[in-house]
């Protein structure tokens, strides 16, 4: 897979995971397969605007859909989230490293001036 092609999943996934409406989805479908309709019982919206929330998530492959004759069945699909988890250690690194070297460059002492020098 590309760099471009994995950054472009980490996007869909992240976006899918920015909204607490798709959230409390993905929580209520780690308890268990559901209707769209069980899952927009709770929200103050219409079932046109979960499906859409629902799609965001599909996109991003974090929720499988299944038909059982003419219901549509979701489950949580947890294996984006190794993506993302993958992707903030190697941010977590990266900036621990900056930041250690930082504090050493800023924590060194600096060196004895000339006695008479003047900054110029």
């Amino acid at each position: 897979m590309t760099a471009m092609a994995t950054r472009s999943n980490l996007d869909h996934i992240l976006l899918a995971l920015s909204d607490p409406t798709r959230r409390a989805i993905l929580r209520r479908l780690g308890e268990g397969e559901a209707r769209v309709t069980d899952l927009a019982r709770p929200f103050a919206m219409s079932l046109n605007a979960v499906s859409k929330h629902i799609r965001v998530l599909e996109r991003a492959h974090l929720v499988r859909r299944r038909r059982a004759g003419r219901e549509h069945l979701l489950s949580f699909n947890p294996d984006p989230l190794a993506e993302v988890a993958t992707w903030i250690e190697a941010q977590h690194a990266f900036w621990t490293a900056r930041l250690d070297a930082l504090e050493r460059a800023l924590g060194e002492p600096e060196p004895p001036r000339a006695e008479g020098a003047t900054d110029g």
